[in-house]
Protein backbone atom coordinates (compact mmCIF):
# COMPACT_ATOMS: atom_id res chain seq x y z
CA UNK A 1 0.00 0.00 0.00
CA UNK A 2 1.27 3.60 -0.87
CA UNK A 3 1.69 6.06 1.55
CA UNK A 4 -1.27 7.88 -0.18
CA UNK A 5 -3.42 5.01 0.11
CA UNK A 6 -2.59 4.81 3.76
CA UNK A 7 -3.47 8.52 4.40
CA UNK A 8 -6.91 8.55 2.60
CA UNK A 9 -7.61 5.03 4.40
CA UNK A 10 -6.97 7.24 7.67
CA UNK A 11 -8.60 10.17 6.95
CA UNK A 12 -11.31 8.35 5.14
CA UNK A 13 -12.78 6.57 8.45
CA UNK A 14 -13.13 10.27 10.34
CA UNK A 15 -16.69 10.78 10.83
CA UNK A 16 -17.70 13.80 9.06
CA UNK A 17 -19.21 17.55 9.78
CA UNK A 18 -20.15 19.08 6.79
CA UNK A 19 -20.28 22.83 7.06
CA UNK A 20 -22.05 23.99 4.14
CA UNK A 21 -25.05 22.64 2.26
CA UNK A 22 -28.16 23.46 0.09
CA UNK A 23 -29.57 20.11 1.85
CA UNK A 24 -33.52 20.49 2.90
CA UNK A 25 -33.99 18.82 6.14
CA UNK A 26 -37.63 17.63 5.17
CA UNK A 27 -36.78 16.19 1.73
CA UNK A 28 -32.36 15.49 2.19
CA UNK A 29 -32.60 12.38 -0.25
CA UNK A 30 -33.12 11.43 -3.69
CA UNK A 31 -36.20 9.57 -4.80
CA UNK A 32 -35.08 9.15 -7.92
CA UNK A 33 -31.94 9.49 -10.37
CA UNK A 34 -33.40 12.88 -12.13
CA UNK A 35 -33.23 14.11 -8.32
CA UNK A 36 -28.93 13.47 -9.16
CA UNK A 37 -28.79 14.67 -12.84
CA UNK A 38 -30.84 17.68 -12.10
CA UNK A 39 -28.05 19.49 -9.72
CA UNK A 40 -26.69 22.33 -11.74
CA UNK A 41 -23.76 21.13 -12.53
CA UNK A 42 -24.92 18.11 -14.58
CA UNK A 43 -27.85 20.47 -16.45
CA UNK A 44 -25.31 23.33 -16.96
CA UNK A 45 -22.85 21.23 -18.80
CA UNK A 46 -25.44 19.38 -20.69
CA UNK A 47 -26.69 22.56 -21.41
CA UNK A 48 -23.16 23.74 -22.47
CA UNK A 49 -22.32 20.61 -24.88
CA UNK A 50 -25.51 21.71 -26.91
CA UNK A 51 -28.84 20.54 -24.66
CA UNK A 52 -31.66 23.24 -25.57
CA UNK A 53 -32.48 24.95 -22.34
CA UNK A 54 -36.04 24.14 -23.41
CA UNK A 55 -35.53 20.34 -23.28
CA UNK A 56 -34.00 20.51 -19.38
CA UNK A 57 -36.64 22.94 -18.04
CA UNK A 58 -39.75 22.13 -19.95
CA UNK A 59 -42.56 22.00 -17.21
CA UNK A 60 -44.49 18.78 -16.12
CA UNK A 61 -41.39 17.21 -17.60
CA UNK A 62 -41.65 13.18 -16.08
CA UNK A 63 -37.99 12.27 -13.80
CA UNK A 64 -37.88 9.62 -15.99
CA UNK A 65 -37.82 11.58 -19.39
CA UNK A 66 -35.56 13.95 -18.07
CA UNK A 67 -33.03 11.39 -17.40
CA UNK A 68 -33.99 9.75 -20.71
CA UNK A 69 -33.28 13.52 -22.16
CA UNK A 70 -29.89 13.96 -20.58
CA UNK A 71 -28.60 11.26 -21.94
CA UNK A 72 -28.34 12.05 -25.09
CA UNK A 73 -25.52 14.83 -24.25
CA UNK A 74 -24.41 12.87 -20.60
CA UNK A 75 -21.67 11.39 -22.96
CA UNK A 76 -19.77 14.33 -23.61
CA UNK A 77 -18.93 15.09 -19.96
CA UNK A 78 -18.34 11.35 -19.13
CA UNK A 79 -14.17 11.88 -18.87
CA UNK A 80 -15.07 14.91 -16.14
CA UNK A 81 -14.65 15.22 -12.33
CA UNK A 82 -18.53 15.73 -12.18
CA UNK A 83 -19.44 12.88 -13.90
CA UNK A 84 -16.97 10.92 -11.02
CA UNK A 85 -19.33 11.59 -8.33
CA UNK A 86 -21.88 10.52 -10.18
CA UNK A 87 -20.34 6.91 -11.31
CA UNK A 88 -19.32 6.86 -7.61
CA UNK A 89 -22.18 7.94 -5.86
CA UNK A 90 -23.97 5.01 -7.98
CA UNK A 91 -21.54 2.47 -7.25
CA UNK A 92 -21.03 2.69 -3.67
CA UNK A 93 -24.71 3.80 -2.46
CA UNK A 94 -26.82 2.26 -5.38
CA UNK A 95 -24.98 -1.09 -5.98
CA UNK A 96 -24.00 -0.61 -9.97
CA UNK A 97 -21.73 -2.36 -10.86
CA UNK A 98 -19.83 -1.53 -14.30
CA UNK A 99 -17.44 1.17 -15.60
CA UNK A 100 -19.86 3.33 -17.52
CA UNK A 101 -23.46 4.40 -17.42
CA UNK A 102 -24.77 5.69 -20.48
CA UNK A 103 -27.63 5.31 -23.08
CA UNK A 104 -27.29 1.43 -23.17
CA UNK A 105 -27.78 0.94 -19.52
CA UNK A 106 -29.25 4.25 -17.59
CA UNK A 107 -32.58 2.66 -17.42
CA UNK A 108 -31.61 -0.19 -15.52
CA UNK A 109 -29.59 2.14 -13.52
CA UNK A 110 -33.05 3.91 -12.61
CA UNK A 111 -35.06 0.88 -11.93
CA UNK A 112 -32.17 0.28 -9.57
CA UNK A 113 -31.86 3.75 -7.77
CA UNK A 114 -36.16 3.42 -7.21
CA UNK A 115 -35.92 0.35 -5.69
CA UNK A 116 -32.92 1.32 -3.21
CA UNK A 117 -34.31 5.08 -2.68
CA UNK A 118 -38.22 3.76 -1.85
CA UNK A 119 -36.56 1.17 1.12
CA UNK A 120 -37.02 2.55 4.31
CA UNK A 121 -34.25 4.90 6.15
CA UNK A 122 -32.93 5.37 2.71
CA UNK A 123 -32.03 8.71 4.36
CA UNK A 124 -29.85 7.13 7.15
CA UNK A 125 -28.39 4.49 5.05
CA UNK A 126 -26.73 7.63 3.05
CA UNK A 127 -25.62 9.19 6.05
CA UNK A 128 -23.71 5.82 7.57
CA UNK A 129 -22.26 5.01 4.43
CA UNK A 130 -20.91 8.59 3.94
CA UNK A 131 -19.97 8.69 7.09
CA UNK A 132 -21.16 11.99 7.94
CA UNK A 133 -22.63 12.77 11.51
CA UNK A 134 -24.06 16.58 11.19
CA UNK A 135 -25.12 18.73 8.14
CA UNK A 136 -24.98 22.56 7.70
CA UNK A 137 -28.51 23.84 6.09
CA UNK A 138 -28.83 27.40 4.25
CA UNK A 139 -31.61 28.68 5.67
CA UNK A 140 -33.62 31.58 4.25
CA UNK A 141 -34.28 33.97 7.32
CA UNK A 142 -37.86 33.14 7.67
CA UNK A 143 -37.70 29.19 7.38
CA UNK A 144 -39.29 27.55 9.92
CA UNK A 145 -36.94 25.57 12.03
CA UNK A 146 -39.16 23.43 14.33
CA UNK A 147 -39.79 20.66 12.17
CA UNK A 148 -36.86 18.69 11.73
CA UNK A 149 -33.83 17.48 13.42
CA UNK A 150 -31.76 20.58 14.23
CA UNK A 151 -28.62 18.43 15.32
CA UNK A 152 -28.25 16.39 12.60
CA UNK A 153 -29.51 19.10 9.98
CA UNK A 154 -27.65 22.25 11.68
CA UNK A 155 -29.39 25.60 11.20
CA UNK A 156 -27.50 28.46 9.61
CA UNK A 157 -29.07 31.63 8.85
CA UNK A 158 -28.62 32.87 5.08
CA UNK A 159 -28.97 36.74 5.36
CA UNK A 160 -28.01 37.44 1.17
CA UNK A 161 -31.76 39.00 0.72
CA UNK A 162 -31.72 41.19 4.09
CA UNK A 163 -28.97 43.06 2.50
CA UNK A 164 -29.52 42.94 -1.30
CA UNK A 165 -33.60 42.43 -1.51
CA UNK A 166 -35.32 44.59 0.81
CA UNK A 167 -36.64 46.77 -1.84
CA UNK A 168 -38.64 44.09 -3.02
CA UNK A 169 -42.03 44.37 -1.20
CA UNK A 170 -42.25 40.64 -0.70
CA UNK A 171 -38.46 41.01 1.37
CA UNK A 172 -40.39 43.37 3.88
CA UNK A 173 -43.65 41.22 3.85
CA UNK A 174 -41.51 38.37 5.06
CA UNK A 175 -39.73 39.77 7.48
CA UNK A 176 -43.08 40.94 9.30
CA UNK A 177 -44.58 37.68 9.06
CA UNK A 178 -41.23 35.59 10.64
CA UNK A 179 -41.01 38.45 13.28
CA UNK A 180 -44.26 40.33 13.92
CA UNK A 181 -42.79 43.35 13.06
CA UNK A 182 -43.54 45.90 10.30
CA UNK A 183 -40.58 47.74 9.83
CA UNK A 184 -41.53 51.48 8.78
CA UNK A 185 -37.42 52.28 9.36
CA UNK A 186 -33.98 51.87 10.27
CA UNK A 187 -34.93 51.49 14.12
CA UNK A 188 -37.56 49.01 13.36
CA UNK A 189 -35.20 47.08 10.75
CA UNK A 190 -32.58 46.52 13.63
CA UNK A 191 -35.39 44.98 15.89
CA UNK A 192 -36.17 42.84 13.32
CA UNK A 193 -32.80 41.77 12.60
CA UNK A 194 -32.46 40.95 16.68
CA UNK A 195 -35.34 39.10 16.47
CA UNK A 196 -34.04 36.55 14.27
CA UNK A 197 -30.48 35.82 15.27
CA UNK A 198 -32.39 35.29 18.67
CA UNK A 199 -34.94 33.20 17.04
CA UNK A 200 -31.80 30.92 14.70
CA UNK A 201 -30.16 31.27 18.32
CA UNK A 202 -33.05 29.61 20.19
CA UNK A 203 -32.63 26.55 17.25
CA UNK A 204 -28.54 26.30 17.71
CA UNK A 205 -27.55 27.95 14.95
CA UNK A 206 -24.00 28.02 14.26
CA UNK A 207 -22.74 30.50 11.80
CA UNK A 208 -24.84 33.49 9.70
CA UNK A 209 -23.56 33.32 5.90
CA UNK A 210 -24.30 35.65 2.90
CA UNK A 211 -22.88 35.70 -0.79
CA UNK A 212 -21.15 38.42 -1.91
CA UNK A 213 -20.46 40.27 -5.56
CA UNK A 214 -17.53 41.35 -6.31
CA UNK A 215 -18.40 45.09 -6.30
CA UNK A 216 -19.46 44.80 -2.34
CA UNK A 217 -16.95 46.58 0.07
CA UNK A 218 -18.64 46.56 3.43
CA UNK A 219 -18.33 50.00 5.67
CA UNK A 220 -19.18 50.93 8.82
CA UNK A 221 -22.52 52.91 8.85
CA UNK A 222 -23.46 54.34 11.48
CA UNK A 223 -27.00 53.27 13.19
CA UNK A 224 -28.33 56.44 12.80
CA UNK A 225 -26.72 57.52 9.22
CA UNK A 226 -28.61 60.01 7.78
CA UNK A 227 -28.11 59.58 4.41
CA UNK A 228 -29.17 55.79 4.85
CA UNK A 229 -32.23 56.72 7.07
CA UNK A 230 -33.35 58.41 3.93
CA UNK A 231 -32.70 56.10 1.37
CA UNK A 232 -34.28 53.37 3.46
CA UNK A 233 -37.79 56.23 4.20
CA UNK A 234 -37.68 56.35 0.06
CA UNK A 235 -37.04 52.75 0.09
CA UNK A 236 -40.45 52.39 1.67
CA UNK A 237 -42.11 54.85 -0.38
CA UNK A 238 -41.29 53.05 -3.53
CA UNK A 239 -39.22 55.68 -5.01
CA UNK A 240 -36.40 54.56 -7.44
CA UNK A 241 -33.28 54.69 -5.46
CA UNK A 242 -30.08 55.64 -6.92
CA UNK A 243 -26.85 53.00 -7.28
CA UNK A 244 -25.41 54.90 -3.97
CA UNK A 245 -28.38 54.45 -1.88
CA UNK A 246 -28.99 50.59 -3.12
CA UNK A 247 -24.95 50.39 -1.61
CA UNK A 248 -26.09 52.31 1.55
CA UNK A 249 -28.60 50.39 2.69
CA UNK A 250 -26.78 47.03 1.86
CA UNK A 251 -24.01 48.49 3.99
CA UNK A 252 -26.01 49.22 7.17
CA UNK A 253 -27.66 46.32 6.83
CA UNK A 254 -24.74 44.09 6.52
CA UNK A 255 -22.75 45.57 9.49
CA UNK A 256 -25.88 44.97 11.66
CA UNK A 257 -25.45 41.72 10.97
CA UNK A 258 -21.70 41.50 11.51
CA UNK A 259 -22.20 43.43 15.05
CA UNK A 260 -25.27 40.61 15.85
CA UNK A 261 -22.54 37.90 15.18
CA UNK A 262 -19.49 39.41 17.05
CA UNK A 263 -22.77 39.71 20.39
CA UNK A 264 -23.97 36.52 19.93
CA UNK A 265 -20.85 34.88 18.90
CA UNK A 266 -21.62 33.38 15.35
CA UNK A 267 -18.99 33.01 12.75
CA UNK A 268 -19.98 34.96 9.93
CA UNK A 269 -19.22 33.11 6.17
CA UNK A 270 -18.66 34.99 3.47
CA UNK A 271 -18.79 33.18 0.28
CA UNK A 272 -17.08 35.95 -1.83
CA UNK A 273 -16.66 36.82 -5.67
CA UNK A 274 -20.33 35.87 -7.70
CA UNK A 275 -21.73 37.97 -10.82
CA UNK A 276 -25.05 36.70 -11.00
CA UNK A 277 -26.58 35.87 -14.32
CA UNK A 278 -23.38 36.78 -16.67
CA UNK A 279 -25.26 34.24 -18.94
CA UNK A 280 -29.22 34.65 -18.27
CA UNK A 281 -29.95 32.20 -21.43
CA UNK A 282 -28.26 29.60 -19.04
CA UNK A 283 -30.41 26.66 -17.19
CA UNK A 284 -31.35 27.44 -13.66
CA UNK A 285 -27.97 28.09 -11.62
CA UNK A 286 -26.19 28.40 -14.44
CA UNK A 287 -26.04 31.67 -15.25
CA UNK A 288 -23.47 33.22 -12.79
CA UNK A 289 -19.81 33.25 -13.09
CA UNK A 290 -16.68 34.50 -10.91
CA UNK A 291 -15.31 38.27 -11.37
CA UNK A 292 -11.44 38.24 -10.43
CA UNK A 293 -11.47 42.45 -10.02
CA UNK A 294 -12.34 42.25 -6.46
CA UNK A 295 -10.00 41.94 -3.75
CA UNK A 296 -9.70 41.03 -0.36
CA UNK A 297 -8.62 45.05 0.99
CA UNK A 298 -12.36 45.45 0.51
CA UNK A 299 -12.72 43.58 3.53
CA UNK A 300 -9.97 44.91 5.46
CA UNK A 301 -12.00 47.59 7.00
CA UNK A 302 -14.46 44.74 8.45
CA UNK A 303 -11.98 42.23 9.42
CA UNK A 304 -10.32 45.13 11.89
CA UNK A 305 -13.32 45.92 13.33
CA UNK A 306 -14.73 42.65 14.25
CA UNK A 307 -11.55 41.05 15.37
CA UNK A 308 -13.66 38.77 17.46
CA UNK A 309 -15.66 37.50 14.74
CA UNK A 310 -14.70 34.34 12.90
CA UNK A 311 -14.56 34.90 9.55
CA UNK A 312 -14.65 31.24 7.52
CA UNK A 313 -13.96 32.68 3.63
CA UNK A 314 -15.05 30.71 0.53
CA UNK A 315 -13.19 32.28 -2.45
CA UNK A 316 -14.98 31.60 -6.07
CA UNK A 317 -11.93 31.37 -7.64
CA UNK A 318 -8.46 29.43 -7.33
CA UNK A 319 -6.82 33.27 -8.74
CA UNK A 320 -8.60 34.63 -5.60
CA UNK A 321 -6.61 31.94 -3.38
CA UNK A 322 -3.79 33.84 -2.63
CA UNK A 323 -4.95 36.68 -0.91
CA UNK A 324 -7.24 35.09 1.00
CA UNK A 325 -4.36 32.63 1.87
CA UNK A 326 -2.28 35.81 2.94
CA UNK A 327 -4.79 37.78 4.65
CA UNK A 328 -5.66 34.27 6.84
CA UNK A 329 -1.77 34.86 6.93
CA UNK A 330 -1.95 38.00 8.61
CA UNK A 331 -5.67 38.12 10.43
CA UNK A 332 -6.23 36.02 13.24
CA UNK A 333 -10.19 35.96 12.57
CA UNK A 334 -9.89 35.17 8.66
CA UNK A 335 -10.30 31.29 8.14
CA UNK A 336 -9.52 29.64 4.48
CA UNK A 337 -13.14 27.46 4.35
CA UNK A 338 -13.42 24.95 1.29
CA UNK A 339 -13.06 25.05 -2.29
CA UNK A 340 -16.17 26.46 -3.31
CA UNK A 341 -18.00 25.98 -6.97
CA UNK A 342 -15.81 26.70 -9.77
CA UNK A 343 -12.50 25.85 -7.75
CA UNK A 344 -14.39 22.61 -6.78
CA UNK A 345 -12.21 20.56 -9.45
CA UNK A 346 -9.00 18.66 -8.42
CA UNK A 347 -6.43 20.89 -10.08
CA UNK A 348 -7.21 24.01 -8.31
CA UNK A 349 -8.39 21.98 -4.75
CA UNK A 350 -4.83 20.59 -5.33
CA UNK A 351 -2.84 24.17 -6.19
CA UNK A 352 -5.09 26.03 -3.68
CA UNK A 353 -5.21 23.54 -0.58
CA UNK A 354 -1.18 23.23 -1.02
CA UNK A 355 -0.98 26.62 -0.44
CA UNK A 356 -2.86 27.05 2.48
CA UNK A 357 -0.86 24.15 4.48
CA UNK A 358 2.30 25.92 3.13
CA UNK A 359 1.31 29.09 4.98
CA UNK A 360 -1.61 28.87 7.39
CA UNK A 361 -2.04 28.49 10.73
CA UNK A 362 -3.28 24.87 11.18
CA UNK A 363 -6.03 25.84 13.07
CA UNK A 364 -7.62 27.54 10.61
CA UNK A 365 -8.08 25.94 7.43
CA UNK A 366 -11.74 24.20 7.32
CA UNK A 367 -10.49 21.32 4.32
CA UNK A 368 -14.19 21.09 2.43
CA UNK A 369 -17.49 21.41 2.46
CA UNK A 370 -20.23 19.52 -0.05
CA UNK A 371 -22.17 22.33 -0.99
CA UNK A 372 -24.82 19.50 -1.78
CA UNK A 373 -28.66 19.64 -2.47
CA UNK A 374 -28.97 16.06 -2.23
CA UNK A 375 -26.86 13.74 0.77
CA UNK A 376 -25.96 11.24 -2.03
CA UNK A 377 -23.52 13.67 -3.09
CA UNK A 378 -21.78 14.53 -0.11
CA UNK A 379 -19.91 10.95 -0.48
CA UNK A 380 -18.36 11.17 -3.63
CA UNK A 381 -17.34 14.92 -3.06
CA UNK A 382 -15.53 13.99 0.28
CA UNK A 383 -14.06 11.56 -1.48
CA UNK A 384 -12.50 13.19 -4.45
CA UNK A 385 -11.44 15.58 -1.29
CA UNK A 386 -9.69 12.80 1.02
CA UNK A 387 -7.95 11.73 -2.28
CA UNK A 388 -6.43 15.22 -2.77
CA UNK A 389 -5.65 16.20 1.11
CA UNK A 390 -4.00 12.34 0.86
CA UNK A 391 -1.64 13.11 -1.95
CA UNK A 392 -1.05 16.82 -0.60
CA UNK A 393 0.38 15.60 2.88
CA UNK A 394 2.31 12.42 1.05
CA UNK A 395 4.06 15.12 -1.01
CA UNK A 396 4.19 18.21 1.55
CA UNK A 397 4.08 17.02 4.53
CA UNK A 398 5.67 13.49 4.53
CA UNK A 399 8.22 13.34 1.19
CA UNK A 400 9.51 16.78 1.56
CA UNK A 401 9.48 18.03 5.19
CA UNK A 402 10.60 14.56 6.32
CA UNK A 403 7.83 14.42 8.97
CA UNK A 404 6.24 11.49 10.26
CA UNK A 405 3.28 9.56 8.99
CA UNK A 406 1.24 10.01 12.53
CA UNK A 407 1.65 13.71 12.25
CA UNK A 408 0.36 14.21 8.46
CA UNK A 409 -2.52 12.13 9.60
CA UNK A 410 -3.20 14.44 12.41
CA UNK A 411 -3.23 17.33 10.51
CA UNK A 412 -5.37 15.91 8.15
CA UNK A 413 -7.63 15.04 10.58
CA UNK A 414 -7.43 18.47 11.79
CA UNK A 415 -8.00 20.18 8.74
CA UNK A 416 -11.48 18.02 7.82
CA UNK A 417 -12.89 17.48 10.79
CA UNK A 418 -11.17 19.29 14.09
CA UNK A 419 -11.72 22.71 12.97
CA UNK A 420 -14.70 22.00 12.23
CA UNK A 421 -15.59 21.37 15.77
CA UNK A 422 -13.64 23.88 17.14
CA UNK A 423 -14.67 26.79 14.84
CA UNK A 424 -18.16 26.88 15.06
CA UNK A 425 -19.17 24.54 18.03
CA UNK A 426 -16.75 25.97 20.59
CA UNK A 427 -19.52 28.08 22.28
CA UNK A 428 -21.32 25.02 23.32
Amino acid sequence: MTLTQTLFEALDSVPLIDPHSHINPRSPASETIADLLGYHYYTELAHSAGMPREQIEQPGITPREKVARLFEYLHHIDHSVQWSWFLELSRELLGFDGDRIDKSNWESLYDLALTKMQQAHWEDQVLSKTNVQRIFLTNDFDDPLDDFDTHRYVPCLRTDDLVFHLAMPQTRDRIAKATGIQVGNLQGLHQAIGFLFEHFVKYQVRACAISLPPWFTPKKIAMDDPVAQSAFQRLMCGSELSQSERECISYWVFWRLAEFCDDMKLPFDLMIGVNRKVYPGGVYQGQDLYDSRWSMIQYSELLNAFPNVKFPISVLASVSNQELVDYAWIFPNVIANGHWWYSNTPTFIKHDLRARIDAIPRNKIIGYYSDAYKLEFILPKYKMFKRILANVLAESIVCERGLSESFAIELGTQILRGNVDSIFFNQE
